[in-house]
C-alpha cells in the first residue's frame, strides 16, 4: 500500500484572515471550507497546480494553542514551498505583501529565500536544483 502525506495543520488566530492571506498574498487555492459544530470550520488551502498536500487552517481555541500561533516550530522554518520559477514567484509574492526575511541565495539544493506568513511562521521558497529534485511518487 502506498502512503502519501495528505496535509498538515497550521494553528491560526482567525479563519477568514488566514484564508485571505493564503489565497491573496500567497496565491493558494481554497480547497474546502466546511462549517463544524461550535463555530469551528474545516478549512483547507493548497498551492495552485498539481494535487498534493493541503494545509488545514485550525483556529486556536485554547491558551496553549493561542501561544503557538506563529511559532509552531520554535522559530525554525516550518514549511517548504517549491516553485519551478523562483524569480516570478518571489516577485509575485513580494508584490502581494509577503514579508521575506532575507534576500534570495543559491544553495546546493537550489535557490531559496525565507519568508514569514501573516503570523510569523517561517517558510522556505525554493526552486530546487536539478541535482536535488526528484520525481514525486504516489
Amino acid at each position: 500500500m502506498t502512503e502519501v502525506l495528505a496535509g498538515v495543520t497550521l494553528v491560526v488566530r482567525e479563519y477568514d484572515e488566514a484564508v485571505e492571506y493564503f489565497t491573496k498574498a500567497m496565491g493558494f487555492m481554497l480547497v474546502e471550507d466546511t462549517p463544524l459544530p461550535g463555530g469551528q470550520r474545516w478549512v483547507r488551502v493548497a498551492p495552485q497546480g498539481e494535487p498534493g498536500p493541503s494545509i488545514l487552517l485550525a483556529r486556536a481555541t485554547t491558551p496553549l494553542q493561542e501561544g503557538s500561533v506563529g511559532n509552531q516550530t520554535g522559530e525554525r522554518v516550518s514549511f517548504f514551498l517549491h516553485t519551478g520559477d523562483f524569480r516570478a514567484t518571489y516577485q509575485r509574492m513580494r508584490e502581494r505583501g509577503v514579508e521575506f526575511l532575507e534576500e534570495p541565495r543559491t544553495e546546493a539544493y537550489g535557490v531559496v529565500a525565507v519568508f514569514a506568513d501573516l503570523y510569523g511562521n517561517r517558510w522556505d521558497l525554493i526552486e530546487p536544483s536539478r541535482e536535488s529534485s526528484r520525481p514525486l511518487k504516489t
